[in-house]
């Protein structure tokens, strides 16, 4: 599944393209992916037919499209939101390409330039309109006010997020999992950022210091910086920017993946034990085991 570096690369790449473009028409050619949007398909493509597609915005791993009327873009008071889920992706496309075979929903323009298309082979993802809603001085779509400000937003706090980490009695993977805690770290550069740290993922929070905890978010940055100028991470063709690339972050990845290859700090072989229904991965040597941790 996408997380923060996949998904604003995509951001970026909607925001050169289709920001600031009225839509003419909406193509919804499979139900399933506006099913979050209860009114059904045609409300959809009939309130947004003639928007100006104002802003592209991010939060975690969550996509969401800002909307005006006309000249009034700074107005916007609703957005489209976009779920990638775990196929999903928005591609611009000249209207004389043909059609992908798993293409959901068509956006078209009024100046006549290329098409918005969502794709999405396995149709988890999907798009639905929303209100935006203050939080914290940021609008932000009503399914996201939960979501907690991500480690490259302005508004991160993280004097306030190593607070909460220490008074948490869990692992610090879990931690790093939690979107209500901070949001767009998946399972991938969960793994890399505490390789880089030196912590193995069981490690109880209410054990890290001060400094520590604020090594491992500098490490955190750093992974999804690195990670966005590769593209982000491909393991697939699932995933792609908007002009159908992959990325290739993968051939960066430290540990995660690494099944006994050797760590590139140490040399020992990168081990995997289960995890929430999935996999960590860790160096033996540079990460070893918290004493009396759950595992």
């Amino acid at each position: 599944m996408p997380e923060l570096p996949e998904v604003e690369v995509v951001r970026r790449g909607v925001s050169e393209h289709a920001i600031g473009r009225t839509v003419s028409s909406v193509e919804i050619l499979h139900p399933r992916a506006v099913r979050r949007h209860v009114p059904g398909p045609e409300d959809l493509a009939g309130r947004l037919a003639g928007r100006v597609l104002s802003a592209a915005r991010r939060r975690g791993k969550y996509l969401w499209l800002e909307l005006g009327d006309g000249d009034a873009v700074s107005d916007a008071g609703e957005a489209l939101v976009v779920h990638l889920g775990m196929s999903g992706q928005l591609l611009v496309q000249p209207a004389d390409v043909p059609d992908e075979k798993h293409l959901r929903v068509r956006f078209r323009f009024a100046d006549g330039g290329p098409e918005l298309r969502f794709v999405d082979q396995r149709t988890f993802g999907g798009v639905h309109l929303a209100d935006l809603v203050e939080v914290d001085g940021v609008a932000v779509p009503e399914p996201v006010e939960h979501i907690a400000p991500d480690p490259l937003e302005p508004t991160f706090d993280l004097d306030r997020l190593v607070e909460r980490l220490r008074a948490r009695r869990t692992g610090i993977k879990r931690a790093l999992l939690d979107q209500s805690l901070v949001s767009g770290i998946g399972n991938i550069y969960a793994d890399e950022a505490l390789w880089r740290a030196k912590l193995h993922w069981a490690r109880p929070t209410a054990t890290l210091t001060r400094p520590k905890i604020r090594e491992l978010f500098d490490g955190v940055t750093e992974v999804m910086q690195d990670a966005l100028h590769a593209g982000g991470t491909s393991f697939d063709a699932l995933y792609v920017n908007v002009n159908g690339e992959s990325g290739y972050f993968d051939r960066s990845l430290a540990v995660y993946g690494q099944l006994d290859r050797p760590c590139p700090r140490c040399g020992a072989s990168i081990r995997r034990d289960a995890f929430m229904n999935r996999s960590s991965y860790t160096c033996p040597v540079c990460q070893p085991k918290p004493r009396n941790a759950h595992l």
